[in-house]
């Protein structure tokens, strides 16, 4: 690659011609404030606190440009921390400052806020600029998401991420002038159009403008209540970020203190969503053996993710007799709680509340989807992101860097590797193909790393030969990972250009390492490691760990069926543990023709 010599600072960089002065700056260790700026997702100097002067060979560069896009040039001649940079860009944030709301000490962001942190790095006790403020609206009509325009510093990181990243394009900048906002189109609610509540807004934004609808009082309430029996499940994701809350580096495995905090946080019995991840693997790989053997519905799509099913209802229905019927692992623990352990431990299924940690945002709405129920009994009663479970040690003050490493109850606590790669885009797929693999064959096959459907590559394909009635067989498969890729997916499908009989989707980026609901990771950090693939090594590392590696090797699925279920996707299994979905095409808005035409607008 050809590269330019540019100096910033006094210091002589050697670098490619394509970088940025930003780019360029971090290479060689000189650290630009940045603000609106998420690499590779949104560039777009929208919050001028990157500014820098410059010359080249000796010709100065007209106002002040901002680093993050402006591209280098050999001779280039770059400062940043001269007075006007530094008046300019402190200017820069007071004006910021002056229009947002600053009850910084009750904000949920407080600690991890980039703005405040910015603040801080530069000196800023006073702001000169007070007038009038936008008018402050609070969107918290959905599940999962709430919207605070008075937190929202405009810098676009949502509206990117949203458009760009996942292909779906609800957020955007609305009004002129003095009085834009960023806000869904004819300042709906988020709850109203068609947001599939994955949360990457969240991660995106940097302030507490968009934040998740917290469920933890609710919590504290149930485990106070002495006529509660509450357990709690915990999904493969949440061990790999919760230790970021305690100032553990990203990506380290905390199950041991997880499963600790929670004891201690007062929950009656602490179980392991990796145990219905198992038993997923059982009911969705029967199921994709009877589609193929039988002449099913092909592909057969994951149903996992209820962000990826929310965005096909809307999207691609034509698409839905291929999703699987299997309910999520969050919701399958939640029946199989109410009713097996409920028998087995004496308790009143009435009187139990079953609360999930997620490391997504969707799983609030769908534990509130109306079906995810059983002889009206829900399966799961709250469900609370990797952050809220932070929130709640915190408040509970409890040590968690000193907490012993202690394990999951038994009877719904054991797991297999398999359980455990859930977490990572890809994670299902290899599950699902190291049981079907074993089943097929009649043997215990012993090379059960499926490198193929691992990485963050945007679509992944592969395909395993298999023996299926009598004869080896060809099973293609595909994974995918963010709402974008999965219609990348679907439209290739549907247009006949690829064929497959087994499509694993996940509707956040890197899989439900990166949810919505993960410990927040600010801009600059990713600029030095990238979550995707920290957490999700984490989960590799736990998978070669452990014993069993197979879903239908875990001894407490095999006593689930023997002693209960008798067989997966037997009669009390479908009653139990599988589900149906129906397009999503009624919104609850004023006037249908403007929506009908937002919808348009959103396809182009």
């Amino acid at each position: 690659m050809d590269k330019v010599n540019v100096t910033i600072n006094g210091i002589q960089v050697n670098v490619p011609k394509d970088y940025t002065v930003l780019m360029a700056a971090r290479e060689a260790g000189i650290d630009i404030p940045t603000l609106c700026y998420l690499k590779d997702i949104n560039e777009i100097a929208a919050c001028r606190v990157c500014v820098v002067e410059a010359d080249i060979k000796g010709v100065p560069m007209r106002n002040l440009p901002a680093s993050c896009v402006l591209q280098v040039q050999d001779g280039m001649n770059i400062r940043t921390n001269t007075p006007k940079v530094r008046n300019a860009v402190r200017m820069n944030v007071e004006l910021i400052l002056a229009n947002h709301n600053r009850e910084c000490l009750t904000c949920l962001r407080n600690g991890t806020c980039e703005l405040q942190k910015l603040c801080d790095e530069l000196g800023i006790d006073n702001i000169e600029f007070e007038g009038a403020k936008r008018e402050a609206k609070i969107d918290n009509l959905s599940h999962s998401i709430i919207r605070d325009t008075s937190k929202c510093i405009l810098c676009g990181r949502c509206v990117t991420t949203c458009r760009d990243v996942q292909g779906i394009g609800i957020l955007d900048f609305t009004k002129r002038g003095f009085n834009t906002e960023v806000a869904p189109a004819f300042d709906y609610s988020m709850k109203d159009v068609p947001c599939v509540y994955c949360g990457q807004c969240i991660q995106a934004c940097p302030v507490a403008a968009l934040r998740e609808r917290s469920y933890i009082d609710d919590v504290w309430d149930v485990i106070d209540d002495p006529e509660k029996y509450v357990v709690v499940q915990t999904a493969p994701g949440v061990r790999a970020s919760l230790g970021e809350e305690f100032g553990y580096p990203v990506g380290t495995d905390v199950t041991g203190k997880m499963v600790a905090a929670l004891r201690r946080l007062g929950f009656d019995k602490v179980f392991d969503t990796n145990f219905s991840a198992d038993l997923t693997i059982l009911e969705e790989g029967t199921e994709l053996l009877s589609r193929v053997t039988n002449g099913g519905k092909l592909p057969m799509i994951t149903s996992c993710s209820p962000g990826w099913v929310r965005f096909c209802e809307i999207n691609y229905p034509d698409f839905l007799d291929n999703l699987s019927t299997c309910k999520s692992p969050q919701q399958m623990f939640g029946a199989i709680v109410k009713s097996y352990y409920a028998e087995k431990a004496g308790v009143d299924p009435k009187k139990m509340v079953c609360v999930s940690v997620m490391p997504c945002t969707s799983k609030k709405t769908e534990a509130n989807r109306p079906e995810m129920e059983v002889d009206g009994i829900r399966d799961v009663d709250f469900s609370l992101t990797t952050r809220e479970l932070g929130d709640m040690i915190k408040q509970a003050r409890i040590s968690f860097r000193n907490l012993p490493d202690e394990q999951p109850d038994s009877i719904l606590g054991e797991y297999t590797g398999a359980g455990a790669i859930f977490g990572a885009t890809g994670g299902v797929m290899e599950a699902a193909l190291r049981t079907v693999a074993d089943i097929l064959t009649g043997k215990d096959l012993e090379d059960v790393e499926y490198q193929g459907v691992r990485g963050i590559e945007g679509v992944k394909e592969a395909s395993v030969v298999l023996p299926i009635g009598g004869k080896d067989t060809e099973i293609k498969v595909a994974v995918a990972h963010g709402t974008a890729n999965a219609a990348k997916v679907l439209d290739a499908v549907k247009a006949g250009e690829k064929n497959y009989h087994f499509i694993e989707v996940m509707a956040c980026p890197g899989g439900c390492v990166h949810g919505g609901g993960q410990s927040h990771v600010s801009a600059k950090a990713r600029l030095e490691v990238n979550p995707k693939t920290k957490r999700a090594n984490a989960l590799y590392e736990l998978d070669r760990s452990l014993p069993q590696r197979k879903s239908h090797k875990n001894p407490e699925i095999k006593r689930l069926y023997d002693e209960f279920l008798k067989e997966p996707n037997g009669h009390l299994s479908h009653k139990l543990l599988h589900t149906h979905y129906a397009k999503l095409d009624t919104y609850k808005v004023e006037q249908q023709e403007e929506f009908e035409e937002l919808l348009k607008n959103l396809k182009q």
